[in-house]
């Protein structure tokens, strides 16, 4: 013999019509689910303007020749 399901929705007090139970139903369908929590993107170093400055220049040999490179 199989076993009927148990209901999600239960009356406790009250005298509830079937229209009314089918208004709550619907209203209770129609919400929206609870929002994920937003994952923790990492930050793409490619966007990241720093990349795109030179590094600073160190005195010595050939040092003149860097000063024009990004």
């Amino acid at each position: 013999m199989t076993e009927q399901p148990r209901p999600q929705l239960r009356i406790v007090r009250g005298d509830a019509t079937p229209e009314e139970i089918a208004a709550l139903v619907a209203v209770l369908a129609a919400r929206p689910a609870a929002p994920e929590a937003p994952s923790q993107a990492r930050p793409q170093s490619w966007r990241n303007p720093a990349r795109s400055m030179r590094k600073p220049l160190t005195p010595g040999k050939a040092a003149w020749r860097m000063s024009s490179l990004p």
